[in-house]
């Protein structure tokens, strides 16, 4: 379990940096990475979860991981 939890942390990082990339490549990276982290957040809410009783939960901590992931690089807005 510490194995798949430090690669999933090493993705993120990986990710982080990814995007943090991209939106410095452009005009307006604020605008980017907010229109990217709602189009992330959009997925998730549409994306079917199978074989889970409380599907609910599991958005939740989806949803919590985005912001997590954009608030290394901005405040997530109030939505």
């Amino acid at each position: 379990m510490d194995e798949l939890n430090g690669r999933m942390i090493a993705c993120q990082i990986l990710i982080t940096g990814l995007i943090a990339r991209v939106a410095n490549d452009q005009r307006d990276p604020l605008r980017f990475l907010t229109d990217f982290r709602d189009e992330i957040r959009a997925v998730v809410k549409g994306v079917n979860i199978a074989g889970m009783e409380n599907t609910d939960r599991v958005r939740q901590v989806a949803q919590r991981s985005i912001d997590e992931l954009f608030s290394l690089m901005k405040p997530p807005s109030v939505d």
